[in-house]
């Protein structure tokens, strides 16, 4: 028997890249000079160089999101284009981002702009980065300068992307830079990035009522099915409480919506993570729906708007793409009947981009695109289906 489930008449769909690693060339940032230094040795499998090329081709990614029938796009604004130098912008990086941002409206999609997607200014690196005491009020500044230029180009505002992530890539496991294993230094700069967030809120609004939301990515821990062990239940209760809640509560009232990033579950076994060998990625992350649906129904006690912004998998076959995004929709569907607030879906990515430390091997796109043959978009079967979905506004299984 065929279910459908049917999804609000004012739902959002979308898909979900950000500047670096799609636009190329982004010499002033802290990963370009990190990527130059460090590729293929103690840093990213390679250097990001031209990307997509997205900065230029815009235009030819937009008519793609026509093509899927979404009626939004998620990007991010690169600061380190906009201020190459402390206090100096560039108006020529800003009013491009106005072509691009104008090119989005004008082909009806909704523009959700994130401030900070893991990569930083240069100059702002030299001087300690996001451990510098002064640098919330540096991106509050920035981020007051955007809405000052771009005004009603912008419909949603998003200021950082997976603060935690960024914390825990950069400032635990070193494997990103500033490449630090410092945990006291970590939770000052997660506490920087909240404070970060709040004052560029509160200016942001100053200028104009425009939503406002932080970015979440929130990892799903739950027990073994078969091993019922006390300390697991209670190990997945404090690593589910520290994923969701910890940078969550002390931002909520300086916060419109939540955006969520949502890509897999963890089990834990003995104390132990353990990733079951069905159903994963070629990352090897598990693929559990139910995982999502749990998180979607515990956001409810925050009782605020939640866009999925990201949500997805690498796949370079495509053999499992079509089935990961029924299998999630459903999910959302379920939570929607039991009264999450879900406002939105960005499938991550539309292309096929650089994946941080990772390099260009892992393939997310809904469109692949051919690094060979001049980075022709090519988009996968798995496209169409996401269209199909976006156009009728239901999912069926």
């Amino acid at each position: 028997m065929v279910h459908k489930h049917d999804f609000p008449e004012d739902f959002v769909w979308g898909t979900a890249t950000a500047a670096h690693q799609v636009e190329g060339n982004n010499k002033n940032s802290d990963w370009w000079h990190w990527e130059l230094n460090s590729a293929g040795k103690k840093g990213p499998a390679e250097a990001s160089g031209i990307a997509c090329d997205s900065y230029n081709r815009f235009e030819e990614d937009f008519d793609l999101c026509q093509k899927l029938n979404n009626n939004a796009v998620r990007i991010s604004i690169e600061w380190a284009r906009i201020e190459p130098e402390r206090g100096k912008f560039d108006e020529h990086a800003l009013d491009h981002y106005k072509k691009i941002l104008k090119a989005a409206k004008e082909r009806g999609l909704q523009t959700f702009v994130t401030l900070h997607h893991f990569t930083s200014p240069k100059w702002l690196a030299d001087m300690g980065g996001w451990a510098n005491m002064d640098t919330p009020e540096l991106f509050a500044k920035y981020a007051e300068r955007c809405e000052q230029e771009f005004t009603t180009l912008i419909d949603k505002y998003m200021t950082i992307n997976e603060p935690q992530v960024y914390m825990s890539m950069s400032f635990l496991t070193g494997k990103w830079p500033p490449n630090k294993k410092n945990p006291i230094l970590g939770l000052l700069v997660e506490i920087n990035m909240q404070r970060a967030h709040k004052k560029a809120y509160r200016l942001i609004k100053k200028h104009r009522d425009v939503e406002v939301g932080l970015v979440k990515n929130i990892v799903w821990y739950e027990t073994h099915p078969h091993i019922k062990n006390p300390w697991d239940i209670l190990a997945a209760k404090i690593i589910n409480f520290l994923g969701r809640d910890f940078y969550i509560r002390p931002s909520r009232k300086d916060t419109d919506f939540i955006g969520l990033n949502y890509y897999f579950t963890f089990q834990i076994k003995n104390l132990k993570i353990h990733t079951p060998k069905q159903y994963r990625s070629d990352l090897g992350w598990w693929i559990n729906p139910k995982g999502l649906e749990n998180i979607l129904v515990y956001l409810k006690k925050y009782d605020m708007p939640i866009y999925i912004t990201e949500n997805g998998l690498a796949d370079e076959s495509d053999r499992l793409r079509g089935q990961f995004i029924r299998g999630h929709l459903v999910a959302c569907s379920k939570a929607i009947k039991q009264g999450a607030n879900l406002k939105g879906y960005f499938h991550w990515s539309l292309l096929d981009n650089f994946e941080w430390h990772h390099g260009y091997w892992p393939k997310f796109g809904l469109v692949g695109v051919d690094r060979e043959n001049d980075l022709a978009r090519k988009p996968r079967m798995s496209f169409y289906y996401y269209s199909d979905v976006c156009k009728n506004n239901a999912i069926e299984h």
